[in-house]
């Protein structure tokens, strides 16, 4: 049983460091998942398709700031060409874990 102890403890070390780098790394992928979501369905409107380039594209910047993502015009990418709609953004958000920086890179993207 004493030889048990300590990898039951190492188990539980190692188990309690993967739930706490999901606390932190989750609200980060939750939150691209919501511009992803947004874009997505941007791309399945018929109308975004009769709007200017810009226009759009101002539309993804400014749902990318209420979620409070670092996403710029220069990050977003759209092409209107015959009817059809793409969209593609490229963002960076850096989360800080146990004093190390971790950049996790973001590209939604839908249409084509």
């Amino acid at each position: 049983m004493t030889a048990r102890a300590p990898r039951l403890i190492a188990g539980a070390a190692v188990l309690l460091i993967l739930i706490g780098l999901g606390v932190v790394l989750i609200p980060s992928y939750t939150t691209n998942w919501k511009l992803q979501s947004y874009v997505n369905g941007l791309v399945e409107d018929s109308a975004t398709s009769k709007r200017p380039a810009d226009a759009v594209r101002a539309q993804v910047v400014n749902k990318a700031a209420a979620l409070g993502l670092p996403v710029s015009s220069d990050d977003v990418h759209v092409a209107i060409a015959e009817g059809r709609v793409k969209i593609e953004a490229l963002y960076m958000v850096q989360v800080n874990v146990a004093g190390y920086a971790i950049d996790l890179h973001f590209r939604p993207a839908a249409g084509g």
